[in-house]
């Protein structure tokens, strides 16, 4: 091991790694870090890692990647794990391991290292993607080897001369365009309220506006593509309803959540882009396919997410969940008008050419449309199997009488 491929975030975990690898292994560092929208100074992270002793660094702006080819999907598929959690963290390590590969083979190297735990999700997602992009590599966890504390990081990056730049924060972060992840210190609480000092992207309820905002999102085949009539691409519409989401205080979420490895997390989020896309996305679909398409989505979805979330992107079952959800959006065409206030986001209207509403079949006025007779004949074919069951029911002697063995 000559050279290694560090997956590098710029905190405390990936930068004593930089330190550890060149002194276990004796090898070079070559460090990658992967733009999916973190608001991170990356000058200033290059500047880190060189510092660190890498010996050369890369840095990849993905954001649009991310959000065409990661977001959009999770989008269409509404994407909400165990119901709860809009998919954030998960949806974008598949890409950084696309990127890592990249650079990985570029440099002819076979050694790739990341900064997750073995407690967590991130080693499951990094080490599939990773390997099933580039079967032959070697893919490990400094951290999971040594299993030090924050604690002795910061003594161990002291011992080597470098001081660590940012103070011991309570939280453990991770950033990207599409969510927030919040997790450490006393959010590992599951009884106490998570600080409000853990929260960056949303304003406390007490601090939001006494007035709502309203706004139209429009979709074309499932891709949310402008905001009150004005068109603009993913990454700037995403965080434009960041912004005005954070300022009504939506978005925030608390979840008991189920780890792949086993353990039950209390997980903490800002997800306010997400939140209101998701509603509207799935307020639309609900106009525009028909029941039973809507019912078999439901379970569609949950796999496509629970697949996501296990880091299991490249499993060919995913792209054949793939390809019926992309088949479902070529209809979900439309404007769904929202209200944004004190946390909450309510759809209050929504249009589309692809409707199913017909007004002239649902209303109960004068301009209705519907033979009202035919539902008798309906009710009778729909229930016959059910009413027949429970007359047979109502009769048990009867029944007993007619099939027992002294019958005939």
């Amino acid at each position: 091991m000559t050279k290694i491929l560090l997956s590098y975030s710029g905190g405390l975990d990936t930068t004593t790694c930089i330190y550890w690898i060149k002194e276990k292994y004796g090898a070079d560092v070559i460090t990658v870090t992967v733009d999916v929208g973190q608001e991170d100074d990356f000058e200033e992270l290059e500047e880190r890692a060189y510092k660190a002793g890498a010996l050369k660094h890369y840095t990849i702006d993905a954001k649009q990647e991310f959000a065409n080819k990661y977001i959009l999907p999770g989008i269409k598929a509404n994407a909400l794990y165990e119901g709860k959690y809009p998919l954030s963290t998960s949806l974008a390590r598949p890409l950084i391991s696309e990127k890592i590969v990249e650079i990985a083979k570029k440099e002819g190297i076979s050694h790739i290292a990341h900064g997750s735990t073995g407690k967590g999700n991130d080693q499951v997602r990094f080490e599939i993607s990773i390997k099933s992009l580039y079967p032959t590599a070697h893919v490990f966890s400094p951290v999971r080897e040594w299993s030090m504390s924050r604690d002795m990081e910061y003594e161990y990056l002291l011992s080597h001369g470098f001081e660590y730049p940012y103070s011991r924060g309570e939280f453990s972060v991770d950033e990207n365009l599409w969510g927030r992840s919040i997790e450490g210190g006393r959010i590992e609480f599951e009884n106490v309220e998570p600080p409000e000092e853990a929260f960056l992207w949303t304003k406390n309820i007490s601090e939001t506006p006494d007035n709502p905002d309203f706004i139209e999102i429009e979709f074309q085949m499932g891709k949310p593509v402008a905001i009150d009539g004005n068109y603009m691409d993913l990454v700037s519409l995403i965080r434009y309803l960041n912004i005005l989401g954070g300022k009504h205080g939506i978005g925030r979420i608390d979840h008991m959540e189920d780890r792949v490895v086993g353990i039950k997390s209390r997980e903490v989020y800002e997800v306010p882009a997400a939140k209101i896309l998701l509603e509207a996305h799935q307020d639309l679909e609900k106009l525009v396919l028909t029941k039973h398409v809507l019912k078999f989505k439901h379970i569609v979805e949950k796999y496509w997410t629970d697949l996501v979330y296990e880091g299991l992107w490249y499993d060919p079952l995913k792209d054949s969940l793939d390809a019926f959800i992309e088949k479902t959006q070529e209809p979900v065409s439309g404007k769904v008008k929202l209200k944004l206030f004190k946390g909450n986001v309510q759809v209050i209207g929504r249009e589309s050419e692809n409707s199913l509403y017909r007004h002239n079949l649902s209303t109960y006025g004068s301009l209705s449309t519907f033979d009202q007779s035919k539902a008798i004949g309906f009710i009778e074919i729909w229930g016959m199997q059910t009413l027949l069951f429970n007359e047979i029911k109502s009769k048990p002697q009867l029944a007993k009488t007619q099939s027992g063995p002294n019958s005939l």
